[in-house]
């Protein structure tokens, strides 16, 4: 069975989702492995998106959060404010789906700047838009993104979303009652929270990849779990409802 090291990722990221869970889903690859699983093993899942679609289903993957086939498939569509205030901030949402430019072994994501300082950076990015209030208000947070010593880093250039803080153990410390980060998913491997240190450790790798893969493309020093298992490769189902989705997307954006 041949596929590519994205969609590894993208099928891998998806089953973390459950049937019952409330997610609340990023623009690009969140919002990819998201709707995978919604076209497969997690029919009945709600995806919420920033702009305050509740429920939606989109048949291609929306361009931002403003797209219109996210209102057009949505149960229904409510204010932003009600969106971050009753259903984020009151406690409703199961899952949060982030991507990043750049995050550290605790789970701490940016998406400002790179380089520099804030005022004089290297790259401005666009910044968090709803991902701060995101990270610390969901129940537990699931990261996707590829996997480099440029993006896994040591010490990230800006904090803009809080995952356990800069030693692990801020978030505790701060009172706040969620989760956190607690998986994240890469072209490489599958990563977890280690309970104690709150730091990211590898409990899966991908076919095909090496421990010192990873080891190289990380900007600190990994960790693996004591029993590391190999990721299961992406199924005919999988990869078909994955193909298709990406086949639409393509076809309907053209020329955007």
């Amino acid at each position: 069975m041949n596929y590519t090291a994205t969609e590894m990722m993208t099928v891998a990221a998806a089953r973390a989702i459950r049937n019952d869970d409330v997610c609340f889903v990023g623009i690009g690859m969140p919002s990819a492995a998201c709707n995978l699983a919604r076209l497969t093993h997690a029919p009945d899942v709600t995806l919420i998106y920033e702009s305050g679609t509740i429920g939606t289903k989109p048949d291609v993957l929306p361009l931002s959060i403003g797209d219109g086939e996210l209102c057009d498939t949505a149960v229904t569509t409510v204010a932003v404010p009600e969106m971050f205030r009753y259903w984020l901030q009151g406690g409703r949402i199961s899952v949060g789906f982030l991507g990043a430019a750049q995050l550290d072994k605790f789970g701490n994501l940016n998406t400002t700047v790179v380089g520099g300082d804030y005022n004089n950076p290297k790259v401005r990015l666009p910044g968090g838009g709803g991902a701060p209030e995101i990270a610390t208000s969901c129940g537990e947070i699931f990261i996707v993104m590829k996997q480099s010593s440029r993006g896994f880093v040591d010490n990230i250039d800006f904090m803009t979303s809080l995952g356990h803080g800069k030693t692990g153990t801020e978030r505790e410390a701060l009172g706040i009652k969620t989760r956190g980060p607690s998986r994240l998913t890469t072209d490489l491997c599958i990563m977890e929270t280690d309970p104690d240190a709150k730091e990211f450790i590898v409990t899966s790798i991908h076919p095909g990849v090496t421990r010192e893969q990873i080891a190289e493309n990380t900007g600190w020093a990994i960790r693996f779990a004591d029993q590391v298992v190999e990721t299961p490769a992406p199924n005919d189902t999988e990869l078909g409802a994955l193909r298709a989705l990406n086949e639409r997307t393509a076809r309907a954006h053209a020329g955007k």
